[in-house]
């Protein structure tokens, strides 16, 4: 059973909706997309970007989500990078795009109802071509998912390619989002994080797949979302940290107004919840919050539900059906429980991945069949994972991965920057921020102010540091890599956690 979609009070009945992920699908197998092909898409929360995403899934196509923030320039990379073949932008967005060069790639114009004309004014409209072609007649090819990027030590993005999954795989992996996410028949579900997210588009395309009646906001509000809980008796969502903070900041006697008694399950991942935030959460709406440990590479491997959070605050929760575990040091030796090393794992119900011309990034987070993100924790003694730390330089603010690598990059062309360095900061709002620390070279006078006006011309908003701190000197190990923890330590001291 297709899924009912709610969007801007608008319903589109399972039907005319599976009609449109037809045709849409027939325009993008027009423009060459088929099985293994990729599918860029910025575009912001819409029914019309999820059509797309089923229409690529429907013809074992790929799609890569782009995060409407970017630039110009990263934009530009990831379209050539992914190799995509077609390209769907709102209008609003290609508008605020300038110079980005698409002669060598089909592209099309949504109009997202911004009012903003697209410069290209021969690109096709996505609608009116979709409406205008006949639906698809051919059999759902084997599913590969979205192409999503991540980045590393090299500060370039990493496109990651999942292989093409059994029908085994397809149903693992279904089983393991029904758990996590809390999917069941008759579900009234709520998305308001931006689908380019690994997440909510995850959370978006196993919703539909469900036949569920999708709510789909383009953006979070704190008291709309209660009010729309109230109004539509919604039954489950996807929130994050971030999206709790601020419904708890709303005045009591606002929270207060809103009926919220249809509320079942709640599923939060992409960032660590901070146990006093989730604990406000589960007394105010009972026990419905749950928390997932994942990644874009390696799929769901643990859930917390809201009686084990309450039992084992700042847990991660317990490893899922087909997900392997190991506690490992730095020589690579298996750690007892309660020691903390680096994480290893592997979730046994996804196709394995790789990552688009870099096969050694993929090489080396490997050890005896696991897979490590950088992260550190470990096991208690009843087989709950604590995370307790971050090995690798990646923040997670909001719920957005960030990398200070390719934030250092682009600071370190700055006329007057002799070195810098990108790291974590404690944000009570998203979890985390971004600090920097900046080294001149000799009689160079720059502000706080200069870098972050710098840097907010080449990059998304959200990767410019919001604290800038001047240093006579980076601190560096033996190896003569900056020592980043000594940078962090200080805005972290006398707080529990280190992420």
């Amino acid at each position: 059973m297709p899924p009912t979609i709610v969007f801007r009070e608008h319903t589109i009945a399972p039907e005319p909706f599976q009609d449109r992920v037809l045709r849409s699908a027939r325009v993008l197998q027009s423009a060459g997309i088929g099985e293994g092909a990729v599918v860029a898409l910025m575009m912001r929360n819409s029914p019309q970007l999820l059509e797309l995403m089923l229409a690529a899934r429907w013809l074992g196509a790929m799609w890569c989500p782009i995060n409407w923030h970017y630039k110009t320039e990263e934009v530009q990379y990831i379209l050539g990078d992914s190799g995509a073949r077609v390209l769907v932008i709102d209008a609003a967005l290609l508008a605020g795009l300038p110079g980005l060069r698409l002669d060598t790639i089909t592209h099309f114009v949504h109009d997202d109802g911004l009012g903003a004309s697209a410069p290209a004014a021969t690109a096709p409209d996505w609608e009116h071509s979709r409406d205008a072609a006949t639906p698809l007649d051919e059999p759902a090819r084997a599913p590969r998912g979205a192409m999503l990027y991540t980045s590393g030590t090299t500060g370039r993005p990493k496109g990651i390619v999942r292989e093409a999954a059994s029908p085994e795989k397809v149903a693992s992996s279904l089983t393991v989002l029904r758990q996590v996410l809390g999917f069941r028949p008759g579900m009234r579900a709520l998305v308001s994080a931006p689908m380019y997210h690994s997440a909510p588009n995850t959370y978006c395309v196993g919703a539909a797949l469900e036949g569920a009646e999708l709510f789909i906001e383009p953006r979070f509000d704190a008291e709309h979302t209660l009010r729309m809980i109230e109004r539509h008796r919604i039954t489950h969502a996807y929130l994050v940290p971030t999206m709790y903070v601020r419904m708890l900041a709303l005045p009591e006697e606002v929270r207060k107004r809103y009926d919220l008694g249809s509320m079942q399950f709640v599923a939060s991942t992409g960032s660590p919840c901070a146990p006093e935030v989730k604990r406000a959460m589960i007394d105010w709406w009972g026990p419905v919050i749950n928390e997932a440990y994942g990644s874009s590479e390696l799929g769901y491997s643990t859930l917390l539900n809201s009686a084990d959070a309450l039992r084992k605050p700042g847990s991660a929760g317990r490893p899922l059906p087909g997900a392997r575990f190991a506690i490992l040091d730095e020589q690579g030796a298996e750690l007892p429980s309660g020691q903390p090393g680096l994480i290893y794992l592997h979730q046994d119900a996804y196709a394995d991945f790789s990552y688009i011309g870099n096969p050694e990034a993929r090489r080396r987070m490997e050890k005896n069949g696991l897979k490590t993100l950088g992260d550190v924790g470990y096991l208690d003694e009843d087989g709950f994972l604590f995370i307790v730390d971050r090995a690798s330089d990646m923040v997670i603010s909001g719920g957005v991965n960030i990398y200070p690598a390719e934030i250092e990059a682009v600071l370190q062309s700055m006329p007057g920057v002799a070195d810098c360095a990108v790291f974590g900061i404690p944000d009570a709002e998203f979890g985390e921020a971004l600090g920097a620390a900046v080294q001149l070279q000799p009689g160079a006078a720059v502000s706080a102010e200069q870098v972050g006006a710098f840097l907010k011309e080449r990059l998304a908003g959200y990767k410019v540091p919001k604290v800038v701190e001047f240093v006579a000197q980076m601190p560096r190990e033996d190896t003569g890599k900056i020592f980043k923890r000594k940078l962090r330590e200080p805005y972290w001291a006398g707080m529990a956690r280190r992420i």
